[in-house]
């Protein structure tokens, strides 16, 4: 019987000569497999499965510390006196039973080294005139000024190194801000208010209570004014000399025992010379320090200061004019170039998160490369 022949539907059993099923075989066989490999997934938990192990023998180790290996640190009082060591009854009294000096003391290192500072939280009254606006600060009886009654210290040991003064500004105006710039950044950094901040009182203490020096944002007319307003009482090209005098007293009296001002914006007013000279002489009257933030090219705050004798720093690097983490970066390093070249580098910067996380990370790494970060009255120091 062949193909032909045989009736439809059925063939010779003699002629059947299929071969065996490989593929369907092969099939099944990596299907099982796969099968046992999900089960033995699910059934043996081993979070390091495929990754090496070793097994090592762990010995108690005696870690206890004599307390003549502890190096002492020294508390020393705002006049220099070396205080007794806290008791172990009373650690917030030394050891003859008072109190810290009131303010806080300074905090020496064995090797003289100063380690932390409390500078005043309170305006010095004698460094104060009262207006109707509020507390203004001026020059005492005795010559004393603010700029040089509340800046912060800078420890000897810093010497010739190169330093650079970073000032972050913006803040008081967003909480959330505000909060992480004081407890993120060093308190060596100088940090600067906006005037129109809530609870500046409030901000400013805890700043100072951490040891930083403090600036003053003056909002000053810019060149696309008024499209572009910094804010109720800026200080105006048109604005007659009384007028920008009352608004500059309106400002100062928004925060107490800060240093000095820095412009915010200002392109227009800080190119205009009669402006700049009259703000620069009330500045210099308050015994007070000013600071050109850099924003602008045709800025005559450097010659207004020069001709009224009024302290005065620019800054070389706005740090985040570009506020992206790989910009920030590059700024900083420009700034450790020019502290590196000229001895001192000043960069100024907004008080945006990114900002802070950037410079926070930055500072940590600073004294392995021999840099140091000084608040701005340092740059007078510098000048002088």
């Amino acid at each position: 019987m062949n193909d032909l022949s045989a009736p439809l539907g059925f063939k010779d059993p003699g002629n059947d000569k299929r071969k065996p099923p490989f593929g369907t075989i092969a099939a099944l066989s990596v299907v099982s497999i796969l099968a046992a490999l999900i089960v033995w997934l699910v059934v043996v938990n081993d979070p390091l499965g495929g990754q090496p192990v070793a097994l090592v023998k762990i010995e108690n180790v005696d870690m206890t510390v004599d307390k003549n290996e502890i190096a002492t640190v020294g508390v020393k009082s705002s006049t220099g006196e070396l205080l007794p060591p806290a008791t172990a009854d009373d650690p917030a009294k030394t050891g003859d039973g008072t109190t810290p000096p009131e303010g806080g003391v300074d905090i020496h290192t064995v090797d003289g080294s100063l380690a932390d500072v409390k500078l005043p939280v309170d305006p010095d009254p004698d460094l104060v005139e009262r207006i109707a606006y509020g507390p203004l600060p001026r020059i005492g009886e005795d010559g004393r000024r603010p700029v040089d009654v509340y800046a912060r210290p800078v420890p000897s040991f810093v010497g010739a190194s190169p330093k650079i003064v970073i000032i972050v500004g913006d803040l008081g105006l967003s909480q959330n801000g505000t909060q992480a710039a004081l407890q993120q950044l060093p308190p060596q950094v100088t940090l600067a208010f906006a005037p129109y901040g809530a609870s500046l009182d409030r901000w400013t203490q805890k700043a100072r209570q951490d040891g930083h020096e403090l600036l003053l944002q003056v909002p000053l007319e810019p060149f696309d004014y008024p499209d572009n307003d910094p804010g109720e009482n800026t200080l105006l090209t048109t604005n007659t000399a009384d007028k920008n005098l009352d608004d500059l007293h309106f400002f100062m009296t928004k925060i107490t025992t800060y240093v000095g001002i820095i412009n915010y914006m200002g392109g227009r007013f800080t190119a205009d010379p009669n402006s700049m000279d009259s703000l620069m002489g009330e500045v210099a009257t308050r015994g007070l320090m000013y600071v050109d933030d850099s924003s602008s090219a045709r800025s005559l705050a450097d010659q207004a200061a020069a001709k009224r004798q009024t302290p005065f720093a620019k800054a070389d690097v706005v740090i985040d004019a570009i506020p992206v983490p790989n910009e920030i970066g590059g700024r900083l390093a420009q700034l450790e170039q020019i502290a590196r070249t000229r001895g001192l580098a000043i960069g100024v910067a907004s008080g945006r998160p990114v900002t802070i996380k950037e410079v926070s990370s930055w500072a940590k790494t600073l004294d392995a490369r021999g840099i140091t970060i000084v608040p701005i009255t340092a740059a007078l120091q510098k000048a002088g």
